[in-house]
Order: C-alpha cells, then structure tokens, then sequence
C-alpha cells in the first residue's frame, strides 16, 4: 500500500472503499462557494481575537454542529497546564472529559468563556465531521488546486503556517464495528512531530478550533469559514495526498488516522 491508501494495480483505495460503504445513499455534499472568511489573517499571527471576535467565532462554529470543549492556553512559552514538560502547549483540552463535555450549547459556550477567558477551544471529531490534517504547504497547495476545479472544499482552517485543516463529513460509528478504530490506536493530536504528514481525525481525536493562540503570536483562523457545506472526504484525499507528495510529506509513515 503506498501513502495515499491504494492497493494493487488497479489502484483501488482502501480508504475510499471503507468510506463508500458508511455512506447513507451515497450522496454527495455540495454547497456553493462562498468569500473566504475575513478571519484569514489570524492565521498569520497578526494578532488574537477580541473577546466578542472569540465569542463570535465559536458560536459560528457551534451553528454549524462542531461540538467544542474549552483548551489550554499559552503562558508565555509554556502551557496553562501544570503537566510538566507538557508536549502539545496550548493545544489540549482543559479536561480528562473532554469528549463528553464537547458541547454545542451557545450557554454553555458563553460559560465556558466566562469562566476561562484565556482559554483556547478544540472540536471533537468524528461526531459531526472529520478532518483531514496536513502540512500547510500541502494544504495551500490543494486548496487551490479544489477551488480551480469547482470541487467542494468544505470548511478549511489554518494553524499559522505550520498546518491546513480541512473540516468533512464523518464515517460515525459504522455497523461493522471490526472495521472501525478510534484515533487513540494509532496517534494522539500531540505526536504531530513524530508524524508531520496527512492525518485523518475521526472519532476519539480533536482538533484546535479558531479562535485559538499559541505561543509566539501564532493564532488559528478560517480559511473557509464553518458554514460551508462539509464534503465527503474522499473528493479530498486525491488533492490532499498529491500535494503531501510534491511537498515531501508522503512517506507511509506519515499517513495516519488519528
């Protein structure tokens, strides 16, 4: 099997064949192409949200049925956390429970701002959607490529410029539960260094959401923002995965679920 899942010469994709078959009907998601979001250029480290910025994008998030759960922040160059040597600063969730507190209740958000105004929020996977996690030269890289060809490229966001997420619709739980794992088996979000390739996160993963910050001013923003239609992953993996190549993140190693 090479990095992009396929097998054999008539290359068919393990992944694509594991997706097709969790999917009611076989229909497609698709939704017209809208400006990209004016929070863009956070995701160049320019500068934070303002509080109603933080309240507004999370709300537009939890709008669109990302289920979210307040993170750790950064505390100069170290994280919020008291784990020392913590190895993802900034970029976990405050709680153990984190998967059943994710919430998309707007009280519950302004709560959660209210009680930790520096906190950064990450989204749950494989609840509501997926995503599809690469190097930020990939990702640009297939982003242009998806939008030249009219392809529905969902909603994307970016971790300064280090990583491109693109948000899809999940498999869930499929009925065959022998083909189906949670991220924990395979990586946690934390050993991105070990693995700096494609990453698919569904259930039992997370992702950092905007408005997030990290240390050195790098803050998380849309590229496309949260109420775009999600797309079926699989009309992204061909982009994502050739552009992971020509940009030299392809090896098979690097290509996890997780």
């Amino acid at each position: 099997m090479d990095a992009t899942g396929k097998t054999g010469d008539a290359g068919v994709s393990r992944f694509g064949s594991w997706w097709r078959r969790a999917l009611p009907g076989g229909e497609e998601t698709q939704g017209g192409v809208r400006a990209r979001s004016l929070t863009r250029s956070r995701s160049r480290g320019t500068r934070a949200a303002t509080p109603d910025e933080r309240r507004d994008l999370l709300l537009a998030a939890v709008r669109a049925g990302f289920p979210v759960a307040p993170a750790a922040h950064s505390a100069g160059y170290r994280c919020s956390c008291d784990r020392v040597g913590c190895p993802s600063p900034a970029q976990h969730p405050i709680s153990f429970a984190w998967q059943t507190q994710a919430s998309t209740d707007p009280e519950q958000i302004d709560h959660w701002l209210a009680r930790y105004p520096e906190a950064n929020f990450v989204t749950a996977t494989g609840r509501a959607h997926d995503v599809l996690d690469v190097p930020a030269s990939a990702g640009r890289l297939a982003l242009e490529r998806i939008e030249a060809s009219g392809g529905p490229g969902g909603p994307v966001a970016a971790i300064g410029e280090d990583r491109y997420l693109f948000f899809t619709a999940t498999r869930g739980t499929p009925d065959d539960e022998d083909e189906w794992w949670p991220c924990e088996l395979d990586c946690h979000p934390e050993t991105l260094t070990d693995h700096p390739g494609l990453r698919w996160h569904c259930r039992g993963s997370y992702v950092l959401l905007p408005p997030s910050s990290l240390a050195g001013g790098i803050e998380v923003g849309w590229v496309r923002g949260p109420e775009q239609p999600l797309p079926d992953p699989l009309r992204l993996l061909d982009a994502l995965t050739d552009a992971c190549a020509e940009v030299g993140a392809s090896a098979e190693e690097h290509w996890l679920i997780g």
